[in-house]
């Protein structure tokens, strides 16, 4: 096979706590409604374009896939184990500390690997209902903890939390947390808690960096909800610099410091997204997309809501007040 390794843009990377990992700052996510075998086909063509980084989670039911294509292109030396960076993340179901380990260990099967380089609590939940939170997320972390001991993965993290609840696990943290995934976009900047983590080195990945645009039907998001991709600021950014909104949006993510997730399964798109990690926009530009008046969460998390607790509000869930916080709680 030629060697294009000339061809392949050079992503900026992070360096994540611990152990100076280095992360690339643009990875594939793989959440997808496609048909079967999409996924494999995707993470297979972004690792040949040059992503060296790939966003798993137990919850995608897609894993298998993933690592068929992971092992496409290490049986054909297109890349080694060491230069892929795999993210998998802790489903809800799976918080109680005997089965972290177990849940890790699946996950790793079906991805074909013997470590993974980061391992996330996917959400602060545990699908329990009533007044508290069972097992604790202290219960949890403790046992992620274990997973770096025993070589499992070489990083741990979390998603979807807020500064408070991070707060509880640095209480007693022995593995600090490397990672918070969180929502991030021009839409929703979420720059309180980035900058919280910063001070913090905590690193954070941006999911849904173009403003979620293909899950408003999956989610039954509220037609009020503006669509990012289409704000007039954004597209005339584009327009002026020859680059589609993704491409402004993939940019604007890795420039304020976050790494990011964009999704797609089109090769143009995989390869457009990935070259824009290493355009810089103008600081007008930029200051221009870090002050859009839109602030809204186009994932608010209100299908996790209960009636018996332990979350009835957004509030509750995200510890912030927020002026959009409408879900209704569900019965």
């Amino acid at each position: 096979m030629a060697d294009k390794s000339e061809e392949r843009p050079r992503v900026p990377t992070a360096q994540v706590f611990p152990a100076a990992i280095r992360l690339p700052l643009v990875g594939l996510g793989t959440w997808t409604q496609r048909k079967p075998g999409e996924v494999r086909e995707a993470v297979e063509t972004a690792l040949r374009l040059g992503y060296r980084h790939i966003d798993c989670a137990a919850d995608y039911q897609n894993e298998g896939e993933v690592g068929q294509a992971i092992a496409a292109v290490l049986g054909d030396g297109t890349v080694c184990r060491e230069e892929i960076w795999v993210t998998s993340k802790l489903q809800n179901s799976d918080h109680e500390p005997q089965r972290v380990e177990d849940a890790c260990r699946e996950s790793l099967q079906q991805l074909g690997l013997e470590w993974l380089d980061l391992y996330l609590m996917h959400w602060p939940l545990t699908g329990n209902h009533g007044p508290e939170l069972k097992p604790s997320l202290e219960e949890t972390w403790s046992a992620m903890e274990a997973l770096v001991h025993k070589g499992l993965a070489r990083a741990i993290g979390v998603s979807n939390f807020s500064t408070k609840k991070l707060e509880r696990l640095l209480k007693q943290a022995t593995v600090r947390p490397a990672v918070n995934q969180v929502e991030a976009h021009p839409y929703f900047r979420n720059m309180e808690l980035i900058n919280w983590c910063r001070e913090r080195g905590i690193h954070v990945t941006a999911y849904s960096p173009l403003g979620s645009p293909h899950t408003a039907d999956f989610f039954k998001r509220r037609e009020d909800v503006p669509v990012l991709m289409q704000d007039s600021t954004l597209r005339e950014i584009a327009e002026r610099h020859g680059k589609s909104p993704a491409d402004v949006l993939v940019s604007w993510a890795v420039q304020r410091g976050t790494s990011c997730l964009p999704k797609s399964t089109k090769e143009s798109h995989l390869r457009s997204n990935l070259e824009a990690a290493s355009w810089r926009l103008p600081d007008p530009d930029f200051q221009a997309l870090s002050s859009l008046a839109t602030q809204r969460r186009m994932l608010d998390g209100g299908w996790f809501l209960s009636s018996e607790g332990p979350y009835h509000t957004l509030e509750e869930l995200w510890d912030t007040p927020s002026e959009v916080a409408t879900s209704t709680v569900a019965d």
